[in-house]
């Protein structure tokens, strides 16, 4: 695993908000904890994060729920990690160090740091809204089946 339960969450719950509200839609918290197979209260809280950071967008009220604009869906993988575990991913060290660096390099400094530029480069490349039309087709996922 390279993310936190949190971010793993946050991912999923992104890319499921982006989904079903691409038609203007609004997603209640029951639905997508229930879509992405999570806990309703702690998706809440994640969502809630994401909502205060501009990565969700929702509203309240009876029409109230979840949703993506049209900004949002341009944000890539990489901020909703950035916004839930930090940076942390695209410059730690691999064994957890704190003074790892290029002059004073732990074991696995140099195989890490190609690792960790390759999820870079993935993550800031895939935007939130990228996924929709894998998703709709049915060729992938993101609840277990």
């Amino acid at each position: 695993m390279v993310f936190s339960k949190t971010c793993e969450y946050a991912i999923r719950a992104v890319i499921y908000i982006a989904q079903k509200s691409e038609d203007g839609t609004k997603v209640g918290i029951k639905e997508i904890s229930a879509g992405i197979d999570s806990p309703v209260h702690f998706i809440a809280k994640i969502l809630q994060d994401l909502s205060k950071r501009e990565i969700v967008q929702s509203s309240k009220g009876p029409n109230g729920g979840f949703y993506i604009d049209k900004n949002s869906r341009k944000k890539t993988l990489g901020d909703v990690v950035t916004a839930i575990d930090g940076d942390k991913l695209f410059i730690g060290c691999g064994l957890g160090l704190k003074n790892c660096s290029e002059t004073k390099p732990c074991p696995l400094h140099t195989e890490f740091k190609n690792i960790r530029e390759k999820i870079k480069v993935t993550l800031h490349s895939a935007a939130i809204g990228d996924f929709n039309e894998s998703l709709n087709a049915g060729l992938s996922f993101i609840k277990e089946r």
